[in-house]
């Protein structure tokens, strides 16, 4: 699809026009803080979806899956369409598409309506938050100005995480656990009112959609991850699970071909031919895994066994975000020195020995005793990751594709989540089959009648042996994630190659972008889109970071 000719470039702001810079940039945080909060807040509310909705356990992965799907998968063509259309129009189409599903999402009255109404989620947050990052370098002016502005978007993604954990606890506890899709509604009305009056459109851009490669890519992963969660439940040889796999392999491979033949790829697949890059890529894939998994699990953990309140549940993840916060500024401040890869490799080992030490968990833990230690040791390095990932995706990128570096990043970090999260899902699915099997003859010699009668008509274990059989899959769950964590860390060990050059490189880049480096360590953050940039406002390439032979301007990588 061809667009309209290009609008007139904006004429450059007048010192009247600044003035309202302040309220621009309250309306592109809220946005993103709205986005971002949406990752975190259902978590929270995940054990009471489950009951008033009748889903199963796997079947409730969903709910998260069918966000992150269509938020990751069509992420880069949403920042296509703010530079081809408009980005303040297409960030007032985003926010309010986001409302519109937010209000089916409270509303929804079965399984197939809440993820109806999750997928439209997506799309409306796909279209969303990369225009608002992109929206940044349109609205300021470069220098002090702009800067700021990025930090304040990149403290709101860091934050995002943490308040949605606080607000989902309170909503389900003080009002239903459907107003953690309410309250998105006034909202999402109040920023796209301020953005017609308070944001500037932007110039647009000619190009053309790549329609096909978003589908394709998108559809291709719901089939693979339909096949794991099927897996889960009916087994490998169920008729319906291989069908998803082999309809997955179709899409996927046409995406691959379709990819190779565009000219505005939606996925650029050169950035898969450095080797450090390609290695950053399959690292954010393993760690996305592991850290959705984790919320995922211990959630259903803390209130079905421990049972917590959800309230008490959202202030027991905070220590999470606090340490990632941590261990992100940790690495900013020594990765000059040192370069990124030690901090690569320690965080993973360290993510992977976090989760390790929860597989222990069981009916007697305890928070103090058995949670909190490993929650923050696993959020120290993932703190200590994302900052690294995301310096090292747009490491020796030539500026005008540093958009499209981080984007794919951004990309995979959504996609991998939903993919590990449904791997993770298969592993708990079998082990809570397994251990529900070994357990019925020890229920039904000690189970009074009334239990034994409610046994035979809902096939479901009461407590404490339904406690038993959880717990026997989050912590087989938790065996997978870890060995995922430690991938990641092997991957840091023997694919990253990080020389002299690439530490000095870095050494400028960490003043650079400041924004994406706090927003990522968040693990929330929108990554500017391919063409994203502002044109009048970009820096010219250095040609000493764009030798084609090299993407890193010091010849061939020695292996």
């Amino acid at each position: 699809m061809t667009s309209p000719e290009p609008s007139p470039a904006p004429t450059a702001r007048s010192p009247e026009r600044s003035s309202g810079s302040g309220i621009a940039l309250l309306v592109i945080a809220s946005c993103q803080l709205m986005v971002v909060l949406d990752i975190t807040i259902v978590n929270i509310a995940l054990p009471h979806i489950q009951t008033t909705l009748d889903f199963s356990t796997e079947s409730l992965s969903w709910v998260i899956n069918a966000y992150t799907l269509t938020f990751g998968g069509l992420l880069l063509l949403g920042g296509r369409s703010g530079d081809i259309l408009g980005r303040r129009r297409m960030f007032i189409t985003g926010v309010l598409l986001f409302v519109l599903a937010s209000l089916l999402g409270g509303i929804a009255q079965n399984e197939a309506q809440l993820l109806a109404a999750r997928s439209l989620q997506g799309v409306g947050g796909a279209i969303a938050s990369p225009t608002a990052l992109a929206l940044i370098t349109t609205t300021f002016t470069e220098g002090p100005e702009r800067n700021r502005a990025f930090g304040v978007f990149a403290a709101v993604s860091a934050g995002g995480g943490a308040i949605g954990l606080l607000m989902g606890g309170i909503l389900v506890e003080w009002l239903d656990w459907r107003w953690v899709f309410f309250v998105n509604v006034p909202i999402g009305v109040l920023i796209a009112l301020a953005a017609t009056r308070h944001i500037r459109e932007s110039e647009r851009h000619p190009g053309h959609f790549d329609f096909l490669g978003a589908i394709t890519s998108t559809l291709g992963m719901v089939a693979l991850v339909y096949g794991f969660i099927r897996a889960a439940q009916d087994g490998w040889r169920d008729t319906l699970t291989l069908a998803a796999f082999g309809a997955a392999f179709v899409l996927l491979t046409t995406f691959l071909l379709i990819e190779r033949g565009s000219r505005q790829p939606i996925t650029p697949l050169k950035m898969f031919r450095d080797r450090n890059r390609a290695g950053t890529y399959g690292m954010m894939l393993s760690l996305a895994a592991a850290i959705f998994g984790m919320f995922f699990f211990l959630t259903l953990f803390v209130q079905n066994v421990l049972d917590f309140s959800p309230l008490q549940a959202g202030l027991a993840f905070l220590p999470v975000s606090a340490v990632i916060a941590v261990g992100a500024g940790l690495a900013s401040q020594l990765l000059p020195r040192f370069g990124p890869k030690p901090f690569m490799v320690t965080g993973g080992f360290l993510a992977a020995g976090g989760l390790s030490w929860l597989t222990l968990t069981d009916i007697h833990s305890t928070y103090l005793g058995s949670i909190l230690g490993p929650i923050m040791v696993f959020g120290l390095g993932m703190g200590m990751e994302f900052v690294s990932l995301t310096l090292m995706a747009v490491s020796g990128v030539a500026t005008h594709e540093s958009g499209a570096a981080s984007g794919v990043l951004n990309t995979t970090q959504q996609v991998g989540g939903s993919l590990g999260l449904s791997i993770l899902v298969t592993a708990f699915g079998t082990a809570s089959r397994n251990e529900a099997t070994d357990l019925v003859p020890q229920f039904l010699r000690e189970a009074t009648p009334a239990q034994r009668a409610a046994f035979q008509q809902t096939g479901q274990l009461p407590q404490p042996w339904g406690d038993q059989v959880l717990t026997a899959g989050v912590t087989t769950a938790f065996i997978v994630a870890a060995g995922l964590s430690a991938l990641a860390a092997l991957i840091a060990l023997f694919v990253i190659q990080v020389r002299a050059s690439d530490r000095e490189r870095l050494r400028g880049a960490i003043p650079g972008i400041p924004a994406p480096v706090v927003a990522e360590a968040a693990g929330a953050a929108e990554a500017d889109p391919p063409g994203g940039g502002d044109p009048s406002t970009d820096p010219p390439t250095d040609p000493s970071t764009s030798d084609p032979t090299s993407e890193d301007g010091d010849g061939p990588r020695s292996d």
